[in-house]
């Protein structure tokens, strides 16, 4: 049996994360589940599945844990450290990546540092420490393997015994398929008053908030080309984003011989999750089958940059290098939360990132050091930006 430390229990990745964990109980022994703030949904999973340790990063919310955990033999830690601890366990073999945002690059890093298997759904952590965390897999002997359905589904597609952040030579182009979101048909001009709860309807996929709106802006697409780039080793300009509405085929690889490898099945994460927690072989998700006939027809178009101008920005910033996707994942994560706020409006989110970003030179992001000052230097300027839209 695998030590499993599932690093964001709570969220969408975690819940179906463990739904597969349940369905194969003599492949994986949970070690660790970590949550921010939602006690009452980690305590359930706890008494299901009996971890050696819990992890709430709000210190109040584990005191309370705690003490409702009182009659286990589950230990129960604080702090942002403690996700760094429990994701380097000597017992802990695979550390899924969930959480989301920033907050998950240093459990993220520390995983990939002590040469775990790395199943990364956090694609923010790829996107701002870069070059930092790929030479770190590759120095540790770790295995890193993507989470995102995109990802994942490219990872599918290239050649047997391929290697994350390898350059397949045979394959020439990556088409990153993208559902386009609520807002694909919504006239431009009615962007402005889109409201947060519109925002995170997600036509086709079930996410936490803040990624549905990402979803609606295509700044997760953007994050993914990132990811992309350095998952497997090809220039930005190699990546093509295909808007594909069903979502039914998650991406595809274009080879030198016209060949062109697609990764079909119904939207639902628990497909990635168990292709990666199986890999190399396979085991059941829980996914019902893909019935080709009700699908009937896809559909395929260009993303319109003005009606997704986060795309744009994220395009720029892979392009220019240094820390601008940090600087671009910065403002981003702070402009989604004013707009989920209520005190910024939809087509804010990108006019915040784009004046942001204008404020930062592609300095070399060479530690990470320089990558977490950047970080931080991104948000303040962000907020002020705010604070300034909102005089």
């Amino acid at each position: 049996m695998k030590g499993l430390c599932i690093l964001g229990a709570t969220g969408s990745i975690g819940v179906s994360t463990l739904d597969v964990v349940s369905r194969h109980p003599d492949k994986y022994n949970v070690v660790a589940l970590t949550a921010n703030t939602n006690i009452d949904a980690l305590y359930e999973q706890c008494l299901t599945h009996k971890p050696e340790y819990a992890v709430v990063v709000n210190e109040a919310k584990a005191a309370e844990l705690k003490a409702k955990l009182a009659d286990t033999e589950i230990k129960v830690l604080s702090g942002t450290k403690a996700l760094e601890e429990v994701s380097s366990l000597d017992q802990v073999d695979s550390v899924m990546a969930a959480i989301v945002g920033a907050a998950g690059l240093l459990p993220s890093l520390a995983a990939a540092k002590k040469g775990k298997t790395v199943l990364l759904a956090n694609k923010e952590a790829l996107v701002m420490s870069g070059d930092i965390f790929m030479q770190a897999v590759t120095e540790s002997g770790a295995t890193l393997l993507p989470i995102d359905s995109e990802h994942n589904a490219i990872f599918q597609c290239m050649p047997s015994g391929y290697t994350a952040g390898d350059t397949a030579k045979q394959a020439r182009r990556i088409l990153l398929t993208a559902s386009g979101g609520p807002f694909r048909e919504t006239p431009i001009e009615e962007l402005e008053s889109v409201t947060p709860d519109q925002a995170v309807a997600h036509p086709k996929w079930d996410m936490g908030r803040k990624i549905s709106v990402d979803s609606a802006t295509m700044m997760n697409k953007g994050l993914e080309l990132i990811e992309a780039c350095l998952l497997f080793n090809m220039s930005p300009d190699d990546i093509q984003v295909v808007i594909h509405k069903q979502s039914i085929i998650h991406s595809m690889v274009d080879y030198v011989d016209g060949s062109v490898l697609a990764q079909m099945g119904n939207p639902d994460m628990r497909t990635p999750i168990a292709h990666a927690m199986a890999y190399p072989e396979r085991f059941d998700s829980g996914v019902a089958p893909l019935d080709i006939f009700e699908v009937a027809q896809m559909d395929f178009e260009k993303p319109n940059l003005q009606r997704f101008p986060c795309l744009r920005l994220a395009q720029e910033a892979i392009t220019a290098g240094g820390i601008m996707p940090t600087v671009l994942n910065a403002a981003n994560e702070i402009a989604v939360e004013a707009f989920l706020n209520e005190k910024v409006k939809f087509t804010d989110i990108a006019l915040i990132i784009e004046q942001s970003m204008a404020q930062f030179k592609a300095d070399c992001a060479d530690t990470l050091a320089h990558i977490l000052a950047a970080d931080k230097n991104a948000r303040d300027v962000a907020e002020n930006i705010i604070e300034a839209l909102n005089r």
